[in-house]
């Protein structure tokens, strides 16, 4: 079911959503997702809500190229929008595969606040929105509008989350020491010289000019406008009764974390299903020899042609069978063991006891399907979160990482054999696979139990620290330590003082008596 919320929009049809939200079962759930890879994630978790008997309704953009309008799942709420973000991406991310630019993300902020404005310009939708008696609001916090809503209709938050409007959540969410959580984006690990914290800070002070200058005005515009009181992008993150963090400390170096917490990394797998019979057949025509995967995302159909052929080149020469996601120009060099696909059942494939090596980009999904199966990656990290995704699994001896700017035939090959030979890397994986799957709740279980939580308790205020609304010279206790140093230098000063007061009065009456 779905419907559409034009800036002119129809009665009929809002009345249409009431009707929708009000005659089922089951508690009523608003969801203002991410497009793009961030969809996919969000879609697990609201099939497994759905199955409990959940009513899901689900904001999305008109232009979406990945939330569909009509779906068994949910009851769609479309906001008309003349501009999609699908061409921006494609086009940004060209131009970062050719010359290592950084797509910027203020225009997508934009973009999505002013899809809010319509939302709270249009009344009958935001009648009918504060009428449908929804229980809890579960949002994407990569865009803010979801946190914006939430706030305005003063329901309860969850954020399905790694990601924030700028940077990784953990930093506006935890106390974050710079000398040993690398900040994303640095390169770093949690062991860091001198010179490296250097870096870190470097990096730290980037994102919270992003935050504070760049990002943070755009949602300050927002708020004022329709936020009684007003409010900020950051205040409304760390008002969010439950984080469900898409990651755990397997692929995460260990920090200081909060109670409203949940880690769910890996929360997408389960056990792999049996192969297509076409697919099954290639891949069982390896023989001992093994099958590599290669797939760099959803983002990315192709990579440069001359990138392409040095890959190919490679594979041809391999007595592994390749399966490889590339939707360009097929490669000159492409030899009669690569079978080029449009689309790959990755978890099954991943899973698959044949499958060797997974060539990756590098995306969080990515990382930690290979984590659950257990399969080394050759990494080729190309923009956002990847090349620290990656480094993770580096540093624990489960990945090799080659830079896009240094693939040729030769590194691409040797590094490859590396992973496929020496037996290290297959049983660091492993072992990373073994300490992820024991755990005494599968993630999924988790995710649904403390939305349903929430949702029973109309929010979890109670797991939320007092620290975020403190000063910070009462955060870090200056004023606490300014009273102590004048406490205790008061009276000495005034010992001193006065026997230093003494001290001359006697000196003058020995003058005196002299005299």
């Amino acid at each position: 079911l779905d419907i559409i919320f034009p800036m002119h929009q129809s009665f009929i049809m809002s009345l249409h959503l009431i009707l929708l939200t009000s005659h089922c079962d089951g508690e009523n759930i608003l969801v203002f997702p991410v497009d793009g890879s961030h969809w996919i994630n969000m879609k697990i978790l609201l099939e497994e809500l759905h199955t409990r008997g959940h009513n899901i309704s689900v904001i999305r953009s008109s232009t979406s190229w990945y939330i569909p309008e009509k779906s068994p799942l949910y009851t769609s709420i479309t906001i008309e929008m003349d501009e999609g973000l699908e061409n921006f991406f494609d086009i940004y991310l060209q131009e970062h595969m050719r010359i290592n630019l950084t797509p910027s993300e203020e225009k997508s902020h934009l973009v999505w606040c002013n899809a809010t404005i319509q939302i709270f310009q249009n009344p009958i939708l935001v009648k009918n929105l504060k009428e449908s008696q929804y229980d809890l609001v579960l949002a994407d916090p990569a865009m803010g509008p979801g946190l914006v809503l939430a706030k305005y209709l003063e329901l309860p938050l969850v954020l399905n989350v790694r990601w924030i409007t700028s940077g990784e959540g953990h930093f506006i969410l935890a106390p974050s020491p710079l000398s040993y959580i690398p900040v994303p984006g640095s390169g770093l690990t949690d062991k860091m010289d001198f010179i490296q914290r250097v870096k870190n800070f470097f990096f730290y002070s980037i994102i919270k000019f992003q935050e504070k200058f760049l990002v943070g005005p755009i949602y300050d515009n927002l708020c004022n406008k329709y936020i009684e009181g007003g409010c900020d992008i950051v205040s409304l993150l760390q008002g969010a009764d439950i984080w469900l963090f898409r990651s755990d400390f397997v692929f995460e170096f260990p920090r200081p974390t909060m109670p409203n917490v949940v880690y769910i990394g890996g929360f997408q797998c389960k056990p792999a299903q049996p192969l297509p019979a076409d697919l099954e057949e290639f891949v069982q025509s390896a023989g001992e020899h093994g099958v590599i995967i290669m797939t760099l995302g959803t983002f990315v159909n192709a990579l440069p042609k001359e990138v392409a052929d040095e890959i190919a080149s490679v594979f041809a020469k391999m007595p592994q069978k390749v399966i490889w996601r590339h939707k360009g120009d097929h490669p000159s060099t492409l030899g009669n063991n690569t079978l080029i696909v449009d689309w790959m059942p990755q978890k099954d494939l991943l899973g698959h006891p044949q499958i060797k090596v997974f060539v990756a980009h590098g995306g969080t999904n990515g990382v930690q399907e290979a984590i659950y199966y257990g399969v080394p990656v050759l990494g080729i990290p190309l923009f956002f979160d990847q090349y620290d995704n990656l480094l993770r699994l580096q540093e624990r001896g489960a990945a090799k990482i080659i830079q896009l700017a240094d693939v040729n035939g030769h590194t691409f090959e040797k590094t490859i054999k590396e992973l496929l030979h020496k037996v290290s890397y297959r049983e660091n994986m492993q072992r990373l696979s073994s300490l992820h799957r024991d755990q005494p709740t599968p993630p999924m279980d988790q995710a649904t139990f403390w939305v349903e939580y929430v949702m029973r308790h109309k929010g979890a205020p109670h797991l939320r620290t007092e620290a975020y609304g403190m000063p910070w010279y009462s955060y870090y206790c200056f004023d606490v330590l300014i009273f102590l140093v004048t406490a205790v230098t008061l009276p000495l000063f005034s010992i001193f003082a006065i026997a230093k007061f003494l001290c001359c009065r006697r000196k003058k009456r020995t003058k005196t008596k002299q005299s």
